[in-house]
């Protein structure tokens, strides 16, 4: 097996395990010498198909650039990390599975295109929009006012900001409403994303309270930052609501979900100006209409995360 393939599954394990193995694997490290990872021991993705009767939709496809529809084909990048939003089944080598996944491909049926995916890092999906890289990107990018001065969305879900801790960790017992709450502490987030900006942003709060700024250490993936929580390198991990929820909800999962910090709409990701949004955004709204997309976030138990309507654009949350 390639370096590539063998750090993939190992990377599927760290996000999927029973968390007892989580620390005999990564002291193993993942660069040439670590162990196969065995698939039975990485729980599979739900076996209902939503997406699979879903046809294309003649006026909707209409509204995509004539460039587009004659090449029949879309160019997504998408970011892979933990479920419920996109991770890898089974610990295999196979195509990612998904509340994210499944959503862009029936979109993808109701534009009548293919999708040509490709995964990516969290951090380079973005940039790559501006460069022509990529058409869309996917990976529960939220829509701050700050990413819409360069980066166009359509929505297709409300997730947004929260907190977990290690079951047992006293350090934090309740909500966390004010990050002061966190004073003292050291919290685990993902690189690039909206909770290490809000942390950032937002740690001179410990100072004025009089109180011993927190820590953040910030990972580039989402088994690394389970991994040191389970290990006492941190405290407390932000990350989204759906995901923190979903693992909190596994019996080896061992984390507590200490609620909702600041919701924040979801969206795919286009670059600035793009023609491709008004099609992504009618054939959001006709999953919606004909109940493809709830039967989706049933499958994957992100029903309360829920829209209405797809939006183009809308201001941040606050």
């Amino acid at each position: 097996m390639s370096p590539t393939g063998l750090r993939r599954r190992l990377r599927t394990a760290l996000v999927l395990l029973p968390l007892p193995l989580l620390a005999t694997l990564t002291a193993c490290g993942s660069d040439g010498g670590a162990p196969p990872v065995t698939a039975a021991l990485v729980s599979p993705a739900p076996a209902d198909d939503p997406v699979a009767g879903v046809q294309a939709v003649e006026q909707i496809a209409a509204l995509l650039p004539a460039e587009v529809r004659k090449a029949g084909s879309v160019r997504l990048g998408g970011s892979v990390g933990a479920p419920p939003s996109a991770y890898y089944p089974n610990g295999q080598d196979k195509p990612p599975a998904g509340q994210d996944i499944d959503i862009a491909a029936a979109v993808a049926k109701v534009l009548g295109v293919k999708l040509e995916r490709q995964d990516a890092s969290f951090e380079t999906i973005l940039p790559a929009l501006g460069s022509g890289k990529y058409d869309v990107g996917t990976g529960n990018f939220g829509v701050t006012a700050e990413r819409l001065k360069s980066v166009d969305f359509v929505t297709y879900i409300n997730d947004g900001q929260g907190f977990a801790v290690k079951t047992g960790n006293t350090a934090l017992t309740s909500q966390v409403s004010d990050l002061t709450q966190l004073c003292g502490l050291t919290i685990g987030t993902g690189a690039g994303t909206t909770f290490e900006k809000t942390l950032t942003a937002k740690k001179e709060g410990c100072a004025a309270a009089g109180k011993k700024p927190y820590e953040v250490k910030v990972f580039s993936e989402s088994g690394a930052v389970t991994t040191a929580l389970q290990q006492g390198r941190i405290d407390v991990i932000m990350s989204t609501i759906n995901g923190l929820r979903y693992q909190a909800a596994q019996p080896a999962a061992q984390t507590t979900f200490l609620g909702e910090y600041h919701r924040l709409d979801v969206g795919f990701a286009f670059k600035k100006g793009s023609t491709l949004t008004p099609a992504f955004q009618a054939a959001v709204n006709a999953l919606i209409k004909d109940g493809t997309y709830a039967r989706i976030l049933k499958k994957w138990g992100t029903a309360s995360s829920a829209i209405e309507t797809s939006q183009i654009n809308p201001a941040e949350h606050t």
